[in-house]
């Protein structure tokens, strides 16, 4: 599976590529899943360009994506979005049109009750474990895990250089993971070495403007078309024997509904 993550936290400064209204987010994930994405990755954006949980926004800016696309889409419950975790709540009760799916971020204040409440709505949750946090081992730990949609590991070590085994490290806190599939992916000088290591350990992966503004060569990338297109080339390259698959990992999938808790 390649996820497009079409804008993240980037804003009006990172460049006029990133989309922040529903229009441009629309026709940016109109490009993304042309180019080859199969999933998507969105955060909902007020007209100030902040990211938000409100049911209004929300509602019309997945009604115009999917308007144009036929592929999950998914948004996120950062903390950033709603720092309170009950006022979090009160915003995802309130929604009336629903994503496919959501990352919950497992280290934040809330994270269970969050994913809790998603998956009462019925909609998938992506338990977002980052490097360099307890995420791991809270997720670990958590009843919900069986139950998730899939586990994002998301490497936040920037450094080209370092970043691939910054990733084998967090696999390896992972450990099995519920036995939920697992997609694999980095950020801004990491992005691409992450993404080729998914490849060669046949994991799911993401990419676009919310993980990188760069493409391979270093040129700026002028689309989240153009990364995906560019982020396909880079994973299929990586492909091969299998490169050292943590026991018990599995490949992201298709997205499909939530699979039922385990005995």
């Amino acid at each position: 599976m390649m996820q497009g993550c079409l804008n993240g936290s980037r804003t009006a400064a990172d460049g006029v590529a990133v989309p922040l209204t529903p229009e441009s987010l629309a026709d940016s994930a109109a490009g993304a899943v042309a180019a080859g994405a199969t999933d998507l990755h969105v955060h909902i954006k007020t007209p100030c360009g902040r990211d938000t949980l409100s049911p209004r926004v929300l509602a019309t800016t997945l009604s115009a994506i999917r308007a144009r696309v036929a592929v999950p889409v998914g948004v996120t419950t950062g903390a950033w979005a709603e720092p309170d975790p009950a006022a979090r709540l009160e915003r995802i009760r309130g929604w009336t049109v629903l994503p496919d799916h959501a990352s919950v971020n497992w280290h934040e204040p809330g994270a269970e009750e969050t994913a809790a409440l998603l998956m009462e709505l019925g909609v998938g949750v992506e338990a977002g474990i980052w490097s360099g946090t307890d995420g791991a081992e809270r997720f670990a730990a958590s009843p919900l895990g069986p139950r998730v949609l899939r586990v994002l590991a998301e490497v936040t070590d920037p450094d080209p250089v370092s970043a691939a085994a910054s990733a084998r490290r967090l696999l390896s806190d992972l450990g099995p993971a519920h036995g939920r599939p697992v997609l694999l992916h980095g950020e801004d000088g990491g992005a691409w070495p992450v993404l080729r290591l998914a490849g060669r350990l046949g994991l799911a992966t993401r990419i676009g403007l919310e993980d990188v503004l760069l493409l391979p060569d270093g040129r700026r990338a002028q689309s989240n078309a153009q990364l995906v297109a560019a982020g396909l080339t880079e994973y299929g390259a990586g492909r091969g024997p299998n490169g050292g698959l943590p026991a018990g990992h599995r490949s992201g999938g298709p997205s499909t509904p939530q699979d039922p808790p385990s005995a």
